[in-house]
């Protein structure tokens, strides 16, 4: 069995119909013990709207993605943990894939993605993800892992704000076989879309770039504000 745990912020225009399709794509046997949605704070009405879709459980959680997910698994009672995005949608059938993947002796891994574009760059993107290599890795892939490795390495790092699913990869890489499923995840391409398909993969290689070069996470956090978010911050 296992736990889909959520972490959501002003949701509140797709949230239940991507819960709904969510649920949809759960197996006929059903592995799925429970679906945590975790919100932190939203402004609209995200809590609202994902209190009304029959199945699911709404906590509220300091905001920050890894705040909000280890907020989310501390609350989970399954002993696999999945975290989603709440605009990627896994394949059908996802929850059987991740508990044989789990019975074939991988405590963690993700599914292939795939943007829903046309573009060629977001194709040429999502092709990379079917290798194995950590750099290839992203969050809109997903991650499920066993409850007791996620304990062993601590979590997701909280002083990450961005680039918290890069900075839990390497100490799950370091403890088990990490399983690329070959089948496709989809998920929103709407955030290039706002900001320029080039121009936002530009700024995340520079934040991969910086964080090779060592910078810390305040630093990454105010570039990610200023350049992505076009709002200066302070930590």
């Amino acid at each position: 069995m296992l736990s889909i745990i959520i972490p959501v912020y002003n949701e509140a225009e797709i949230i239940e119909a991507n819960l709904q399709e969510i649920q949809k794509r759960i197996s006929a046997s059903s592995l799925v013990k429970e679906i945590l949605v975790i919100d932190g704070g939203s402004a609209d009405d995200t809590a609202e709207k994902a209190k009304s879709v029959e199945g699911i459980q709404v906590f509220v959680s300091p905001k920050g993605r890894p705040k909000q997910m280890n907020f989310g698994a501390k609350k989970a009672k399954s002993d696999i943990l999945y975290f989603l995005h709440i605009d990627s949608l896994p394949p059908r059938k996802f929850d059987e894939l991740i508990v044989n993947s789990i019975k074939n002796g991988h405590e963690a891994g993700c599914f292939q993605m795939k943007f829903r574009s046309k573009h060629p760059w977001l194709k040429f993107i999502s092709w990379l993800t079917k290798f194995k290599a950590r750099s290839c890795r992203g969050g809109d892939q997903s991650l499920f892992i066993t409850k007791s490795l996620f304990e062993k390495v601590g979590g997701y790092n909280e002083d990450f704000l961005i680039y918290e699913d890069h900075e839990i990869l390497k100490p799950i890489y370091e403890h088990t076989n990490f399983d690329v499923i070959p089948k496709w995840i989809s998920t929103s391409a709407r955030r290039f879309e706002e900001k320029g398909i080039l121009k936002l993969q530009l700024m995340f290689w520079a934040i991969y770039l910086k964080k090779w070069l060592g910078t810390n996470s305040e630093e990454l956090y105010r570039f990610y504000e200023k350049h992505i978010n076009n709002k200066p911050t302070k930590v």
